[in-house]
């Protein structure tokens, strides 16, 4: 997937900013904009790879909007972007990203490249631990001459070669983003359990 054919939704009930986040993206996205929640859940559909979602809007509440994609299965990653500050009720909502507005041109385009990001490593692992387990279970089930004369097992270990590569790769990029950089060292330092104290 590429930027410029990557397709956002932008649900903001102020037209105004709907425009002006339009504005800002238009030039590398594929942009669609709906004015309250009604008209998003009428919108959103398997086509749009970005959500950036407004928690206040009329009709539908962006958590209602949030939770209609997830129940239809699709894969859009969503972006809150709100005024709403956050508390522990985001817990439970199954967002990918929290914008607090005001937000400028550059963090809403960084935070659509951190989903897409974030997008393809998880579909990278997917694809990668998929493989792996195919492999495993042709490993325990074949002898080493029947793996080494069958050209699906060298295709198979093949495509797990450029998947490990490309896995590492998207990895380092993510890492090498400040935000995700500094994420990973806060992970690092959670105690694992209750009574352990940072690491």
């Amino acid at each position: 997937m590429t930027a410029d054919t990557t397709s956002v939704l932008i649900v903001e009930d102020e037209p105004e900013l709907a425009e002006l986040y339009a504005t800002w993206l238009e030039d590398r996205f594929r942009v669609e904009t709906a004015h309250d929640g009604t008209e998003a859940i009428e919108a959103i559909d398997e086509t749009f790879d970005v959500v950036l979602l407004d928690r206040r809007i009329p009709g539908q509440s962006g958590v209602d909007v949030l939770d209609a994609i997830r129940d239809r299965g699709l894969e859009s990653r969503v972006a809150m972007v709100t005024a709403v500050e956050p508390d522990f009720d985001i817990v439970d909502i199954g967002f990918d990203d929290y914008l607090l507005k005001p937000v400028s041109r550059d963090e809403l385009r960084d935070g659509i490249d951190r989903l897409l990001l974030r997008r393809a490593y998880d579909e990278q692992l997917q694809e990668f631990f998929t493989l792996a387990s195919k492999k495993a279970m042709l490993v325990s089930r074949k002898s080493e001459a029947e793996l080494q004369s069958s050209q699906e097992y060298a295709e198979l270990e093949d495509r797990l070669a450029v998947l490990r590569v490309q896995v590492d790769e998207t990895r380092t990029e993510l890492l090498e983003q400040t935000s995700y950089r500094q994420l990973y060292q806060d992970i690092e330092r959670i105690p694992t359990r209750p009574d352990e104290g940072p690491n």
